[in-house]
């Protein structure tokens, strides 16, 4: 079992009352599993994939990702399992605009003791395998909406996770484009056996899933 939630749920505190984002979410992910998340705007869908990547922690329940208990880990803990074991692709690509694409791929080795050599060549490995090894000294202003979220993807992959958190992956795209993401997300999934778990408001993009997951007001309905 990679991640098992057990009543999990997560509220906030609004001048109108309390906001219950996720409730009462009993939810099990197995290594290799494709999710795919979908609902209506504000049904907790991101709130949940933010639980999952113990970047907030919940106000009740338990949540484990191999075995590691997210909701008693420390900050530090918390960092070290996304770092080693975590991915992010997300819906505005989060690319920093001073960095050569290269750079971009690298950025979550900068505190990885492997050497730079070797850093250097992975990385590499990885854009060719998105169809970029020739555009890796470019500027992300300098590639397409669907370049830029290979670029993504290949930064998602670098540190070799167990788990990619995809946020709207395509939002941003057009129809082609998103087919061209949404095979490359599957391909990753298949040949690497990567759990992926996607939010999505596209049916398209629901249909690579292997587990559809749909929300609504914080629960899963079905």
């Amino acid at each position: 079992m990679l991640i098992e939630t057990k009543e999990l749920s997560k509220f906030y505190q609004h001048k109108d009352g309390i906001v219950k984002a996720i409730k009462d979410v009993n939810l099990q992910i197995e290594q290799g599993d494709f999710i795919t998340i979908t609902g209506p705007s504000g049904s907790g869908k991101t709130t949940l994939l933010l639980l999952l990547a113990g970047l907030i922690r919940p106000t009740s329940g338990s949540i484990s990702f191999q075995d590691n208990n997210l909701q008693t880990a420390t900050d530090n803990q918390l960092a070290g399992i996304r770092s080693k074991h975590i991915g992010f692709v997300m819906q505005n690509f989060s690319l920093i605009p001073y960095l050569s694409v290269l750079n971009n791929v690298l950025i979550p080795l900068s505190l990885n003791s492997k050497s730079d050599k070797f850093q250097n060549e992975y990385a590499i490995h990885l854009l060719e395998t998105v169809g970029l090894k020739d555009r890796m000294n470019h500027l992300p202003k300098e590639l397409s909406a669907g370049q830029q979220q290979r670029v993504a993807i290949a930064r998602a992959l670098v540190n070799k996770p167990n788990l990619i958190l995809a946020d709207e992956p395509t939002g941003n795209l057009d129809p082609a484009l998103a087919i061209e993401i949404l095979e490359i997300l599957k391909k990753i999934n298949i040949e690497n056996n990567i759990t992926i778990a996607m939010v999505t408001h596209s049916p398209t993009a629901s249909d690579y899933g292997n587990v559809k997951i749909h929300i609504n007001d914080g629960s899963i309905v079905r």
